[in-house]
């Protein structure tokens, strides 16, 4: 679902613009293990992991309690005091991270057209943090002690319109609700509207869920780890994988047309929005295989790749063994056994909803950038049952393609080519 704000006249589609070059000029990033772009790309490239017990509640009573938390954060050092009574966690870190992003992009926003700039991120329920708050205050001590910004500040479609409001941006805004896969969906969706004419979007998504509100309607999907070791809770693609840790933060992007940076003689392209695609999974219990391999070869096909073009696939990773056998076969498939590198950096954060693939997008892209794919940790070796050649120690190679691939609860699939700027 999307909501889309309409363009004024003046800011219509350029004359060919559906052909036009999307790339990634910013990148601004509140992750588990990093604040800030470059701290997480160290902190990836390290293998350092951030799961642990939870502390943003007491989650002793429940089954699962461990969580990938941005734990240094200080929201008073980034936020203005007006807008932290109308914000929480979540939307607090998108706004970090959008300030971040934009000026790592070398955008001053108030030099480019009114409605020039549009905002679409991605979304799983909303700022379930504050929700739960007022929810809270309602029942324990009445109506008048509900904030007023009980209205909007849990929307789903909040970070969108604060990161808007916040910079003045006034071109086509939109929300993407597709749990995991919404940060692919958000950059295909900000490359759509790059195609039409729009000069910048800003994409990704952010998530913040760890909470009880946020936590029991996970736990009630049964696929959440269950194990209080952080070493041992999350293993994507091993003979001991039992379900996956959540955690929270992701990435802002800054997608802008190529012709449009190149005029604003911006400093550093991370990688060109390639190839983009997503397909939706049948009806449950009907035999049929995902629709995970039709994203994909759409996605190729739509960057105009072969499967060996591709140089390196940060997968899904669900951590739970059914899924995780999908996915290992429709890449196998697609690749052939063991062909290509994959990899799974969100080992070292837990899955982020509709944060992680957006984080997965930014950490493909300093991928390209330095040419080295990050671990997958604590996972010694996939199972030998997974034809994939999984990633566990950091690994220098040549990339040119990277793959992202992401699967949203619901049988929601998507998959972005990003390649590296020539």
């Amino acid at each position: 679902m999307s909501s889309t704000a309409a363009p004024a006249a003046s800011a219509g589609p350029a004359a060919g613009s559906r052909t036009a070059t999307t790339v990634v000029t910013g990148l601004g990033v509140t992750a588990p293990n990093g604040l800030g772009t470059e701290a997480y790309w160290k902190a990836t490239l390290a293998g350092e992991s951030a799961i642990g017990p939870v502390t943003r509640f007491d989650a002793t009573q429940y089954p699962s309690r461990l969580a990938g938390e941005v734990r240094d954060y200080v929201a008073e050092e980034h936020i203005p005091s007006r807008l932290m009574p109308q914000t929480d966690h979540m939307t607090r870190l998108a706004l970090t991270a959008a300030d971040w992003a934009l000026k790592d992009a070398g955008i001053d926003t108030e030099e480019l057209p009114e409605y020039g700039i549009g905002v679409v991120t991605s979304a799983s329920g909303g700022a379930v943090e504050f929700g739960q708050r007022e929810l809270q205050n309602l029942w324990s001590k009445g109506k008048e002690y509900v904030s007023a910004y009980q209205s909007f500040a849990w929307f789903y479609a909040v970070n969108t319109g604060q990161i808007s409001i916040r910079h003045k941006l006034r071109g086509p805004s939109g929300v993407l609700l597709t749990e995991q896969a919404g940060g692919i969906d958000s950059v295909g969706q900000a490359r759509r509207h790059i195609r039409k004419g729009f000069p910048v979007v800003i994409t990704g998504g952010v998530d913040a869920a760890i909470c009880p509100w946020g936590w029991v309607p996970q736990l009630a999907s049964g696929l959440m780890s269950t194990v209080d070791d952080p070493a041992r809770a999350y293993l994507p693609f091993s003979a001991e994988a039992n379900g996956y840790v959540p955690g929270e933060g992701g990435a802002i992007l800054v997608t802008e047309d190529a012709d449009s940076a190149r005029k604003r003689g911006v400093a550093q392209v991370y990688g060109e929005i390639a190839g983009y695609a997503a397909t939706l999974d049948p009806a449950p219990g009907g035999g049929r295989p995902t629709a995970l391999r039709r994203a994909v070869d759409n996605a190729l096909a739509d960057a105009g790749l072969t499967p060996g073009d591709i140089d390196v696939v940060f997968a899904d990773a669900a951590g739970v063994p059914e899924a995780d056998r999908a996915e290992a076969q429709a890449l196998a498939a697609i690749f052939g056994p063991r062909a290509v590198p994959v990899t799974a950096p969100k080992t070292m954060t837990g899955r982020l909803l509709a944060g992680g693939a957006a984080l997965d997008v930014a950490t493909a892209l300093l991928s390209l950038r330095d040419g080295v794919v990050p671990p997958t940790v604590n996972v010694g070796a996939a199972d030998p049952g997974h034809a994939i050649d999984l990633v566990t120690e950091a690994r220098e190679a040549r990339l040119r393609n990277a793959l992202v691939v992401a699967r949203g609860h619901g049988g929601f699939n998507a998959a972005l080519v990003v390649r590296r700027p020539s």
